[in-house]
């Protein structure tokens, strides 16, 4: 008879999520070769290629993706009934996925609360824009994520709506008397992008896109260098930034929800989830619109 080891596993799904041998010697702390030894017993045992070996890194064969959802089944119910048993709390590595907006607005509260409660559970944040947040889920090469829909979806719950807002370096930027205005949005496929065209194409508002940016902190800086206008979650706008409220047609809210690779997370993952949700509904929506009078 089999027997599949439990670090095996956990190796295996290390080297799955990021595609990498040496991505996942880096976080499991041992050499490349000792994790590709590990690869190798477990191919042996199952009599199978789990993995296709390219110059980039590796990705999972027909055999591996069927072999991965069994995986996570087995290290989900070894470490639930862990859990179940020890009287030190959880413990374990989540690989948590979030855009920049929620990371900057909500999370440096939580995380430092959750750490004090669970300070045996590792938390790996991948920092990325929705559109690419779903494929890693999918290819569960992340355990949950906190992702952007329209707030009009009916498919979705959300945990809160957030509101889009327009920013700049003032209130009333030169720039909105712009006959074509200068915007600095992230791709084209994000949320905030295509609400931010869709409200200017019905108002009629010639627009261009005059800078681009995946990250929140591009924007930010574009909007403080007065060449263009962003738009950003209200929650996430700093004190040195304005809000512009008149002159621009009003942007949607956008809706806030917590997705998980699989039906069925291993215990930390699904602790994790369960805070961020108590701790997302909890939050009051911020009351700033940008500096108060006297300030930069």
């Amino acid at each position: 008879m089999i027997n599949l080891d439990i670090s095996l596993l956990r190796s295996f799904l290390t080297i799955a999520r990021p595609g990498s041998i040496r991505a996942a010697a880096d976080r499991v702390g041992r050499t490349q070769s000792a994790v590709s030894l590990q690869l190798k017993r477990l191919e042996d045992i199952t009599g199978e290629q789990l993995f296709h070996r390219t110059g980039s890194g590796v990705t999972l064969t027909i055999s591996g993706e069927r072999f991965m959802v069994g995986a996570e089944r087995i290290l989900s119910a070894h470490d639930e009934t862990l859990a179940q048993i020890r009287s030190q709390g959880l413990r374990g590595a989540i690989s948590f996925g979030c855009p920049e907006d929620y990371l900057t607005a909500f999370f440096p509260d939580l995380l430092r609360r959750y750490g004090q409660d669970n300070p045996d559970v590792e938390i790996e944040i991948i920092c990325a824009p929705t559109i690419e947040l779903r494929p890693m889920l999918q290819q569960r090469r992340i355990d949950l994520a906190l992702v952007s829909v329209p707030g009009t979806d009916p498919t979705d719950t959300f945990i809160r709506r957030e509101p889009l807002v327009w920013i700049a370096s003032s209130a009333s930027p030169d720039l909105l008397t712009a006959p074509v205005l200068p915007l600095a949005l992230a791709a084209p496929k994000t949320v905030d992008h295509r609400l931010a065209c869709q409200v200017l194409d019905a108002a009629a508002r010639p627009y261009r896109i005059a800078h681009a940016s995946n990250g929140l902190a591009g924007l930010l800086a574009i909007a403080r260098s007065g060449q263009a206008i962003s738009v950003a979650t209200r929650a996430a706008l700093p004190d040195d930034l304005y809000m512009i409220e008149d002159g621009l047609p009003a942007l949607p809210e956008i809706g806030i929800t917590l997705a998980y690779a699989t039906t069925r997370p291993a215990p930390p993952a699904r602790d994790f989830g369960d805070f961020i949700l108590d701790h997302l509904r909890r939050v009051a929506p911020p009351a700033n619109a940008g500096p108060q009078d006297g300030a930069a």
